[in-house]
């Protein structure tokens, strides 16, 4: 899987310099518009206030991308028929030629590719009640356990 990484944070990395991955999901998928994307401006500019560069992440037409543009942004957050994408997802939409919001497993997954190691999000799936009989366990808490990653949450 081939990941396009904006220049900003490919540069970042480089030089050292913080960089700070936020999911997609919440722009596409938890809030409505036009607040999603004023969300999605407000998360990045605080990112940047704390001196790190903000690499939000999608696929958009079967490309995963780390750090997106305003334009890019915007298409997340606009956009009809944007997928909701885990990790296991990725190589399908890749595949497809999809476009998706990447949840914190894909989110995670990707960012740690790139070499980006903090990402901070609202909140992550766990382990969901009376799991000794359906053994409900969100894909995030696998994935955190094998990615290097440091996870920044609310809850």
């Amino acid at each position: 899987m081939v990941l396009m990484v904006s220049e900003e944070v490919r540069e970042a990395i480089a030089s050292g310099r913080p960089v700070v991955a936020l999911e997609s999901t919440i722009i596409a998928h938890g809030l409505p518009r036009p607040r999603n994307l004023q969300v999605a401006l407000e998360l990045e500019a605080a990112v940047r206030q704390e001196g790190a560069v903000p690499a939000t992440i999608a696929v958009l037409d079967g490309r995963p991308r780390v750090g997106l543009d305003k334009d890019q942004l915007e298409r997340v957050a606009n956009e009809d028929g944007i997928r909701k994408l885990g990790h296991r997802d990725l190589p399908l939409a890749v595949a497809a030629g999809a476009s998706g919001a990447t949840t914190v497993s894909a989110t995670a997954l990707l960012a740690a590719r790139a070499g980006v190691r903090v990402f901070a999000t609202g909140g992550l799936g766990g382990v969901h009640r009376e799991w000794t009989q359906t053994q409900d366990e969100s894909a995030d808490l696998g994935l955190l356990a094998r990615t290097r990653i440091t996870v920044v949450c609310a809850g």
